[in-house]
């Protein structure tokens, strides 16, 4: 299936590594000239550069603080400038989660909620504020906020409560960008492999005294693949939601993580 994505323009913040740096990867690979966003200048520049070499398209790392408005304006400002136009936008940057054992209750400060908030959610928010304009203007955009399971889940309070809240940001924006051709919807990612993951894993088997295999083996218990999808997997996702050919999808999350066994969701 031709996607319809060669000589489309994407921002991809939080582009650096992770799911993030799957989603550039895969979006260059299909014909989409790319700005990646990231905070760390090294890290971004590294990334541009190998993802310019692998895919043979324009690839530009401008370093970002999606937590503020100005850093944020200047970045779409960028993007439309280096790339002509802005035609997706990627929000895949926020505080990973599934790192340490999330806080409970008694530890969930004002502090620590309100900076998951800022990054994530009004940093979507701002994103998708700032580059809305010029896909409207253009009559057509796609923009896709990363989340995670944990909106369908507890046992994290404010993954729960961030995740949840992208999508409800998402809906918002669906309903009033779809009649304008921008479509906008949320994945949500679970247990899923990235350069973090072999750490995480041998950190926390030599705590409980199992093999990094082990650790896993009990992690995807729940999963009905059976196994970790991969980064590249969550990408194949979402570089179809921001293709031409997603257009019956507005507004709804796309959960890719394997699917989660027993629940039921319609």
């Amino acid at each position: 299936m031709d996607l319809q994505l060669e000589g489309k323009r994407a921002l991809v913040t939080g582009g650096s590594k992770g799911i993030g740096l799957a989603i550039a990867r895969q979006l260059g690979r299909e014909g989409v000239d790319l700005v990646i966003a990231a905070r760390s200048a090294g890290e971004l520049q590294a990334a541009a550069g190998a993802l310019a070499h692998e895919t043979g398209r324009r690839v530009v790392g401008v370093v970002a603080d999606t937590g503020d408005d100005a850093s944020v304006k200047a970045l779409v400002a960028e993007t439309v400038s280096e790339l002509g136009g802005l035609d997706i936008l990627v929000n895949a940057a926020a505080k990973p989660g599934g790192q340490s054992a999330p806080p409970k209750l008694a530890e969930v400060t004002n502090a620590l909620f309100r900076e998951d908030i800022e990054i994530k959610v009004l940093g979507y928010l701002r994103t998708g504020r700032e580059a809305a304009p010029h896909m409207v203007a253009a009559g057509w955009g796609r923009i896709i906020n990363v989340s995670g399971l944990a909106a369908r889940q507890t046992g994290s309070i404010i993954g729960s409560i961030r995740n949840v809240a992208v999508a409800a940001l998402t809906k918002n924006l669906a309903d009033e960008l779809g009649p304008k051709g921008v479509n906008v919807t949320v994945v949500h990612p679970g247990l899923t492999r990235t350069e973090r993951t072999a750490p995480l894993l041998a950190a926390r088997a030599a705590v409980i005294g199992v093999t990094p295999q082990e650790v896993e083996r009990r992690m995807v218990a729940g999963v009905s693949v059976g196994r970790m999808i991969e980064a590249a997997e969550v990408a194949d996702v979402v570089t179809f939601l921001a293709s031409p050919r997603s257009v019956a999808i507005n507004g709804d999350a796309i959960a890719c993580g394997g699917g989660a066994k027993g629940a039921i969701h319609y």
